[in-house]
């Protein structure tokens, strides 16, 4: 058995047990990791250590109501959290970015992309999204799972990889063989993705 996994356990254990000394050693073992992937998402120290905080504030409120499920998979559970954290922040930042006229290069007012959408455009989107929604649905199961972990999830092919217990050539190809079978379909059923 893997022995960081188990010392991880007894850690968490210990935690649950009262010892709150064991969460601080658990957070310790894994912060130059968590710390690192952050650090190159964001490429912001200051916004890195907030990210950082919040990942760990957050791991530690599921552990104590209960609701986090020891796997012997805690580095990856903890990665899973700081990087919806990193989404998050990204998330923000594009929706509080405000875009000046010189930046655009030209009138941003009069562009279509910040007018607002039609009920037309909302339908076919909608149908569009249904539509391709109804394809993955008849991928084989193994490729359904990657695609709607790496598209619905947004997770990376690693945590994909982890997450499934497969290699992450084995989820790279599954990915692959996904793409190709939907972009036959589509052409099957000539389904125009505009």
């Amino acid at each position: 058995m893997n022995v960081t996994a188990l010392s991880d356990r007894v850690l968490l254990n210990n935690y649950l047990s009262g010892d709150r000394s064991a969460i601080s050693e658990l957070i310790e073992r894994h912060s130059r990791r968590v710390r690192g992937y952050i650090g190159m998402m964001v490429k912001d120290d200051d916004v890195a250590d907030d990210i950082f905080q919040e990942t760990f504030i957050k791991a530690v409120k599921v552990i104590d109501e209960g609701r986090y499920t020891d796997t012997g998979k805690f580095l990856s559970w903890v990665l899973r959290i700081a990087h919806n954290r990193v989404l998050d922040h990204f998330r923000r930042e594009k929706s509080s970015r405000q875009v000046n006229e010189a930046e655009a290069g030209y009138d941003v007012i009069g562009t279509l992309r910040f007018a607002e959408p039609t009920t037309e455009d909302i339908m076919v989107h909608n149908e569009l999204e249904q539509t391709i929604r109804n394809l993955i649905d008849l991928l084989p199961e193994e490729q359904q799972e990657v695609v709607r972990l790496r598209y619905y999830s947004k997770l990376s092919f690693q945590e994909i990889a982890e997450q499934t217990e497969v290699s992450i050539n084995t989820a790279l190809g599954r990915m692959r063989y996904a793409l190709i079978n939907l972009r036959r379909m589509i052409k099957e059923k000539n389904i125009v993705l505009n």
